[in-house]
């Protein structure tokens, strides 16, 4: 069930869950070691589409964590603004920080999907030592050169006419939007208001150990072999055969970020 909180103005929406072992996996109460992962959605998605549905709640849940997911500004049940300039990636990058701060976290393991990789990369710069571990699906070395979802896609959505629009990328979105039931004037704002970057020097000030998962066939998201050799301490993972919209909940994609989570965990990493 969703819950809300107030930061700039705005009532956003998130969905914190207690772990739960598996019905006779035979993990005991113990293995609920409660460890907090913040999940960060994608953009025109929502904590339901990106994470509950291809069951990173589930998975994550059932291996101990606490998981906690954002409904972004301008998304799902949150509010939503009508001008870009209220969705600098900065600014939604503050909407997590509010809600460490709203649920008495002082750090947790990150975890971001294509807009909200680019989000949590911005808390994990700016707030280091709320994030304990960082996994960024979704976006690899366009974090650094820009070169994300083209710009026409507000035009898309914002068209009375989409079944004219003959670009595939912008016709993916406006349908995604639609079948999501967003708000198409916010969406629009968003992604004209959204597209910060971080340069090769700032990326390599994110200390925060990290995974960056991209599927090999997403064009969108750019390589994530030439981010991870920006950064310190990070390594790349590719989803094999998988575009932008299925990599996010594939299995070999939850099967390894919880590796990952799991390895902190046991290198003595904690988070809470």
């Amino acid at each position: 069930m969703l819950k809300f909180f107030s930061r700039d103005g705005l009532r956003l929406a998130y969905l914190d869950r207690a772990p739960h072992a598996a019905h006779g996996s035979g993990h005991s109460g113990a293995d609920n070691h409660g460890t907090p992962v913040l999940l960060i959605h994608g953009f025109a998605s929502s904590i339901e589409v990106n994470w509950v549905g291809p069951g990173w709640f589930k998975t994550l849940g059932e291996a101990g964590y606490r998981v906690i997911a954002i409904e972004n500004r301008g998304h799902g049940a949150s509010d939503k603004p009508q001008t870009p300039e209220a969705y600098s990636t900065l600014n939604m990058a503050e909407d997590a920080r509010a809600l460490l701060d709203h649920l008495g976290i002082a750090s947790a393991f990150v975890q971001g999907y294509s807009m909200g990789a680019r989000i949590s990369a911005f808390l994990a710069l700016n707030h280091s030592s709320r994030v304990a571990g960082l996994a960024l699906g979704g976006l690899g070395i366009h974090l650094v050169d820009g070169v994300g979802l083209p710009l026409g896609i507000a035009e898309a959505l914002e068209r009375p006419d989409p079944e004219n629009i003959t670009d595939p990328t912008q016709k993916m979105f406006r349908t995604f939007a639609e079948k999501n039931r967003q708000d198409l004037i916010a969406l629009a704002s968003c992604i004209r208001g959204s597209r910060q970057v971080l340069s090769a020097e700032e990326v390599g000030r994110i200390t925060a150990p990290t995974l960056i998962s991209v599927g090999t066939n997403d064009p969108i998201a750019g390589p994530p072999e030439p981010l991870a050799a920006l950064m310190p301490k990070a390594r790349a993972f590719g989803i094999a055969g998988r575009d932008h919209n299925l990599a996010v909940g594939d299995r070999s994609h939850r099967a390894e970020v919880l590796t990952f989570f799991n390895s902190l965990r046991e290198g003595g990493i904690t988070a809470g």
